[in-house]
């Protein structure tokens, strides 16, 4: 049996390559999971980019799904051939923000994040999970992989966008962009309960899933004051709006769009588009409108994955037609350059092993 494998790794800003790593081993505690399916994500994109400093070498990629090949001492949730599911955000379940319930958060700002940015991360044929009782999902009898993957970050993200959104039952809720953070926030604002799901949407793939998704309008930003439009066919503005882009233009509009009591949930990775998002002092009732403004990163943990892969396994979603392309390991730096030049339609690229 061989010792070694291969992995997708950053090799220096704007520049990726499979490699050969040793299989990494299980501390107490902790799990080794053999992989079988994964997804790239755009936030890797940026990471590459030079978004997140990270160190040449460090291996790519936080969603992914397996088999678990080595447990450590102490662990009990799982045993060796397990079918698991792990987030993105992996936190150790015991730091006051965990206690608090911010499990994102854990040990301090987005410290949950720790595939990639504190250690490798898991697009590799076998990957490291830290805290392994803590975050290891067991994929449920019936639910095939390729499915289980969409846990470990879009839903997580997605749905936690429309979640902190407040969306009333029956409300109206406007979300900006339709990559695979947006389009799960569709899919989230429809289990919410919205009678008004309106998304904002340029690309004529992603505008056609938002409306199989859930959205009854599909606004096109070319097509004129977005905020404006909103604000008209709601009669004052949407109840809640989610930013799932991360770029200045769309939360300012996002911010104009959200009537006067309303929250706007942010889950965009913003960094892009300067070192500052500002907030024009007309749309924040020069800091009066009684506007909530929430942000948030994937919550993470076994409890999230285990309700999460419920509503998988019960068909109350399906975030599969998302998965635009599929390629094998031995392809996954073509897979990559389709992410970070958003080629052939590409939505989300689901990696076989």
């Amino acid at each position: 049996m061989t010792d070694t494998m291969k992995a997708l790794a950053f090799l220096g800003t704007g520049k990726v390559g499979l490699v050969e790593r040793p299989i990494p081993t299980a501390g107490p505690g902790d799990a080794v999971i053999r992989t079988t399916q994964a997804l790239i994500c755009t936030s890797d994109v940026h990471t590459v980019a030079g978004l997140l400093p990270v160190p040449e070498g460090r291996l790519l990629g936080h969603e992914s799904v397996g088999v678990v090949h080595e447990i450590g001492e102490g662990v009990t949730s799982v045993q060796v051939g397990d079918r698991v599911a792990v987030n993105a955000v992996t936190p150790d379940g015991t730091c006051d923000n965990c206690q608090a319930g911010h499990t994102s958060q854990c040990g301090g700002a987005l410290g949950g994040y720790r595939f990639t940015v504190q250690k490798d991360g898991n697009m590799a044929e076998y990957f490291h999970v830290n805290d392994a009782d803590y975050n290891l999902a067991p994929i449920p009898e019936g639910l095939a992989d390729e499915v289980a993957v969409y846990a470990c970050d879009m839903l997580s993200t997605g749905l936690i966008g429309s979640e902190n959104a407040a969306i009333p039952v029956g409300g109206s809720v406007a979300i900006f962009a339709q990559g695979a953070v947006g389009l799960s926030a569709t899919l989230g604002a429809r289990l919410r309960g919205a009678g008004l799901v309106i998304t904002v949407e340029g690309l004529a793939n992603r505008a056609e899933l938002s409306r199989r998704f859930g959205a009854d309008v599909v606004i096109d930003p070319g097509s004129g004051n977005v905020a404006q439009q909103i604000i008209d066919m709601t009669d004052g503005g949407a109840d809640s709006t989610v930013e799932a882009l991360g770029n200045q233009v769309t939360f300012e509009a996002a911010l104009y769009a959200t009537r006067a009591g309303g929250t706007l949930s942010n889950v965009g990775y913003h960094g892009e588009s300067g070192p500052t998002v500002t907030m024009p002092l007309d749309a924040w009732g020069l800091g009066m409108a009684g506007k909530k403004i929430v942000t948030d990163l994937c919550p993470g943990g076994r409890l999230r994955m285990d309700r999460l892969m419920r509503l998988l396994v019960n068909g109350k979603i399906d975030p599969t037609p998302m998965t635009t392309h599929r390629m094998g390991i031995d392809d996954v730096e073509e897979a990559f350059d389709m992410m970070a030049h958003k080629r052939d339609g590409i939505i989300k690229p689901l990696i076989s092993f």
